[in-house]
This record gives structure tokens, C-alpha cells and sequence, in this order.
């Protein structure tokens, strides 16, 4: 969901953590990016060549861990495609997923996964990159 309008940033305003409401009310446009926990409902459509609908339905667990695994993959892929064109990306988890659940989608099967501001950052205020971890201690090679 792109929340872009005056009137749906009011909505989405509310379930903001403090240190993100003023970046996400500046930014051209919020993307929601959810989990349809009714995924499996589209695999005889999307994977027809076997009964990958029966791997999930009435699997909770298999259901979460999937849609999850699978948004966040696609929220990935979002971001780079989105940087391909040269617009500036801002990953965001903070915020009240329940609360937006609530408020953008009431009554069908989408939650919440994460936030990202999407448009093009002023250089001159954009914070420098955070430090990251070097390779020896986010991987092993084994």
C-alpha cells in the first residue's frame, strides 16, 4: 500500500514511532509492505503444476514463517529495484503494526511486515551510513 495523500499520512501518523514520524511525514511517499496470510489461496493460480496449496492451509505456523520469509524477500527486492532508479530508500520497523493492521487492513488477510519512505534524500541532511559489521563477524565460512 502507498500511502502518499495528506489524508492517508494523517492515518498512518498515529502508529509512528517518535524517532520516525517527522521523516515519514517528509517523505514523497510510504510504502506498507504486508504479508498476505492467505497466500496459499493463490498457489493453485501461481504454482499449478503440483498441490503447494495443501502445504499450508490449516498450517499456522508453516503459514507465518512463509508469508513473513517471503515479504521481507520481496520488500528486498522492492528496495533494489526502487535504488535502480535512483530513488532513496528508508527501511523502517518501527511503528505499531497492529495499529496499521488495523487502520489499513481491517477485514482482509494483509499484516503488516515493514515501512519504507521512498524519494530522493537531501544529501546535505541524510545522516552518514551506520557502521556495519565486518565480513569475519556476520559470517562463517564453514
Amino acid at each position: 500500500t502507498f500511502v502518499k495523500s495528506d489524508a492517508a499520512k494523517k492515518r498512518l501518523k498515529p502508529f509512528l514511532s517518535e524517532g520516525n514520524v517527522d521523516k515519514t511525514m517528509n517523505a514523497p511517499v510510504t510504502a506498507i509492505v504486508a504479508q498476505d496470510m492467505e497466500f496459499y489461496e493463490k498457489l493453485p493460480d501461481l504454482f499449478p503444476h503440483t498441490d503447494a496449496r495443501s502445504w499450508f492451509a490449516g498450517k499456522d505456523d508453516a503459514i507465518k514463517a512463509t508469508a513473513f520469509r517471503n515479504s521481507s524477500l520481496q520488500a528486498g527486492y522492492f528496495i533494489l529495484a526502487l535504488r535502480g532508479l535512483g530513488l532513496d530508500c528508508g527501511p523502517m520497523s518501527g511503528f505499531d503494526a497492529a495499529g496499521l493492521d488495523g487502520e489499513f487492513f481491517a477485514g482482509t488477510p494483509l499484516k503488516t511486515n515493514l515501512l519504507i519512505n521512498i524519494g530522493y534524500g537531501d544529501r546535505d541532511k541524510l545522516p552518514p551510513r551506520s557502521p556495519r559489521l565486518g565480513f569475519d563477524q556476520g559470517a562463517e565460512i564453514i
